[in-house]
């Protein structure tokens, strides 16, 4: 039996000219059901991760004053599988009705994909299918769902192997867009840690080529867990209005896009361990380093960055041990040298957005 959003999806006037039968397919797979107190009450298969992870926010009133009004898009940057779960619980701990997550489709096999299909409300997204009638039909689906739910996606689709902040795809943007809501608004999120679950992983595959079942991915990550500790920083950007963007033109949609991801990278917040990694070098002294990391801080601080530290002094106290513990950098008599090189690109890059004279960590 049909759901009234199904029902709404299939009497759409452009989903009409495609296959019933395969639109029909495409619903099933797209269909999800959130049961939130289930999930706030499931001992999650990543707890044991997830509780390593301090979770913190910034500018929450952007939410809390927008949610009283208006239907919200949250357009976040992608940097670790646990975002999935960081950055929801954020909301919820809050008391911020929660919304449902557009999410990778590898993401959706065994046990795992149960609990994401009927428990925690995602959806799951074929990013890189250009069938004509899985991409009308997903649009559809999405502009419905706005009309019931506030949607959390990741425009730059998955996450960043490189570290940096990705250029972002507009297919989710048109499909909000297409909700046709006076009062939708889009709130640019970021999320920043001191470490990243899958640095090893993600740096050492640089590129994506091909999914990988998110099982072994999750026994990965578990491996790495070990003696894991981090901070994550969620801050969110002020409500913006897509009430005067013409979802027919692809320039109004470019520009929106574009828009976002200015306002996700400015509020991007700065950590000890990227400003650390950006301003290193192969081999330098203590006190170079933290020259180095000055003079960064001051170029950051003239554009207004979100700044999670204040000198180099401070970047080093705090950046050293945990780099040090994960095998990134080794301190030697007043020295710091790097030996993980291709894992500290990837933290150095994840402020490249930012300056204009990036550190050169080689």
């Amino acid at each position: 039996m049909l759901d009234d959003i199904a029902q709404a999806v299939l009497a759409r006037e452009e989903v009409l000219k495609y296959p019933r039968e395969q639109v029909h397919a495409y619903l099933d797979e797209l269909r999800t059901t959130q049961r939130h107190k289930f999930y706030r009450a499931l001992q999650h298969p990543l707890y044991p991760i997830l509780r390593k992870i301090e979770r913190k926010h910034e500018q929450l009133h952007h939410v809390t004053t927008a949610v009283r009004s208006h239907r919200i898009v949250y357009a976040s940057n992608h940097k670790s599988h646990t975002d999935y779960l960081v950055e929801p619980l954020v909301l919820d701990d809050n008391g911020i009705r929660p919304p449902l997550i557009a999410a990778g489709i590898n993401l959706f096999g065994g046990p795992l994909g149960l609990i994401h299909k009927h428990v925690t409300g995602a959806i799951p997204i074929r990013r890189n299918t250009k069938d004509p009638a899985y991409l009308v039909t997903l649009k559809a689906y999405v502009g419905e769902i706005l009309k019931k739910h506030d949607l959390f996606f990741y425009p730059e689709g998955g996450r960043s192997y490189s570290g940096e902040l990705k250029p972002v795809k507009t297919g989710l943007f048109n499909a909000a867009l297409s909700a046709d809501r006076s009062d939708l608004v889009i709130i640019p999120t970021a999320v920043a840690y001191d470490l990243v679950l899958e640095d090893r992983i993600l740096a050492h595959q640089r590129s994506k080529k091909r999914q990988r079942p998110f099982s072994r991915e999750v026994a990965e990550m578990v491996r790495y867990a070990v003696g894991y500790r981090s901070r994550a920083f969620v801050t969110f950007g002020a409500p913006i209005s897509v009430a005067d963007i013409d979802v027919h033109s692809r320039t109004d949609v470019l520009a929106l896009t574009r828009l976002v991801r200015a306002r996700i990278g400015a509020q991007y917040k700065v950590l000890p361990t990227a400003i650390f990694a950006a301003a290193m070098r192969p081999s330098i002294a203590r006190r170079d380093l933290e020259a180095r990391i000055d003079h960064l801080l001051e170029e950051l601080a003239a554009r207004r960055a979100n700044l999670g530290v204040t000198s180099g002094r401070q970047a080093i106290e705090e950046a050293a041990e945990p780099l040090e513990t994960r095998g990134i950098v080794v301190a030697e008599r007043g020295r710091f040298r790097v030996r993980e090189r291709v894992v500290l690109r990837y933290y150095a890059r994840t402020i490249e957005h930012l300056l204009v004279t990036t550190g050169r960590t080689h």
